[in-house]
C-alpha cells in the first residue's frame, strides 16, 4: 500500500465507525456476495488488498465515492436507482457537518444521532422522562444534563450543553424534518430546575406544538399501562438509501435498530398514539401546566 493510502486509512480509522460507514459497507458486503466474488476479487479489481476490502464493509473505513462505482461496475449493478442511492451515500461519508467539531470521546454515540436528525424526513419521539432534547430550554437542558452524570467536571456539562443548544438549529434550516412527539403527563409535573424553569420550559413546549412542522400528544396518568413501560425512544424515518432507524438511550450507550429491527419500535409508538390525547388537547393540556407554575 502506498504512503499516502496509509495516511488516508489512519485518517479514516481515526474518525472511527459510524452508521454511514457501516450501512455502506453492509450494502458493499451484500452486493458482492451476491455477485459470488471474495475479498480479493474486489481487491484486485480496485487495487486494494483483502483486508482493506474487509475494514470497508465492516464499517471501520469509509470507501472513496471513485471506489464505490468501479465496484458497482464490478458487481453487475445496472439499475440506475440504486447506483444512484449507493454514490450518495458514498459522499455523505465523507460530508462534514457542524457536529464534527466535537469528540467521538465526549459524546460517543449522540455525534451519530445528531446526522440522523440532520437527514430524517420525521422524526417520532416517545419520551416518559423529560422533554425532549430538540425543545428544552437552555436552563431546563442544564438541569437534566447536570443531574445526568454528577461526577461529570463543569467543561464536560458544558460541552454536552452547547452541543444541544447546537442540535436545535435544525429546527430552523430548510428542509428539516418533521417532528411528531408523544409525551408522558409526569413530564408536566416533574420539577427540574424549579418552577421558573418549568413555567418557561412548558411555554416553550406549547408554542412548538402550535407549529405546523410539529405535533405532540400527551398520554394522561388515567391510560394506567401501555405498550413502553421500559421507556422513551425515537424513530427516524429516512430517505432513501438509509434504513429507518428507531434510537434508545441507555446507561450502557446509545441503542440503534435498523430496518425490520425498528418494527416493534414502530408498532409501540403506533399503540401510544391510539391512547394520547388528541394534539389540540395536549397543547391545552400543556398550557394548563405551565400556568401552574406561575
Amino acid at each position: 500500500m502506498a504512503k499516502s493510502e496509509k495516511g488516508w486509512f489512519a485518517m479514516a480509522g481515526r474518525r472511527g465507525p459510524t452508521l454511514r460507514t457501516q450501512w455502506l459497507g453492509k450494502q458493499l458486503r451484500e452486493l458482492r456476495e451476491a455477485a459470488k466474488l471474495t475479498l480479493r476479487d474486489a481487491g484486485d479489481y480496485i487495487q486494494r488488498d483483502p483486508a482493506t476490502i474487509s475494514r470497508i464493509e465492516s464499517g471501520l473505513v469509509p470507501a472513496r465515492t471513485p471506489d464505490v462505482i468501479a465496484l458497482l461496475n464490478l458487481y453487475g449493478i445496472s439499475n440506475e436507482a440504486k447506483r444512484e442511492g449507493m454514490e450518495r451515500l458514498s459522499r455523505e461519508v465523507w460530508q462534514t457537518g457542524w457536529w464534527d467539531g466535537y469528540t467521538p470521546e465526549a459524546l460517543g454515540g449522540m455525534l451519530d444521532r445528531a446526522w440522523l436528525e440532520s437527514r430524517a424526513e420525521r422524526i417520532r419521539i416517545y419520551e416518559p422522562m423529560v422533554i425532549p432534547g430538540l425543545f428544552q430550554t437552555r436552563e431546563y437542558a442544564s438541569a437534566v444534563i447536570t443531574a445526568g452524570d454528577a461526577d461529570a467536571s463543569p467543561e464536560r456539562i458544558n460541552q454536552w450543553l452547547e452541543f444541544r443548544m447546537a442540535r436545535q438549529k435544525m429546527l430552523e434550516s430548510d428542509p428539516h424534518p418533521r417532528i411528531e412527539m408523544i409525551l408522558d403527563e409526569a413530564l408536566m409535573h416533574r420539577v427540574i430546575g424549579g418552577p421558573r424553569v418549568m413555567s418557561a420550559q412548558l411555554r416553550r413546549l406549547a408554542l412548538a406544538a402550535d407549529r405546523p412542522d410539529v405535533e405532540v400528544r400527551i398520554v394522561p396518568f388515567s391510560v394506567g399501562a401501555h405498550a413502553s413501560p421500559n421507556g422513551g425512544f425515537l424513530i427516524f424515518d429516512m430517505p432513501d438509501p438509509y434504513p429507518d432507524v428507531a434510537y434508545a438511550e441507555t446507561r450502557g450507550g446509545a441503542v440503534y435498530a435498523e430496518s425490520d429491527g425498528a418494527d416493534s419500535f414502530m408498532r409501540t409508538y403506533d399503540s401510544l398514539q391510539t391512547i394520547a390525547l388528541i394534539p389540540d388537547a395536549s397543547a391545552k393540556f400543556i398550557r394548563n401546566a405551565a400556568k401552574r407554575f406561575g
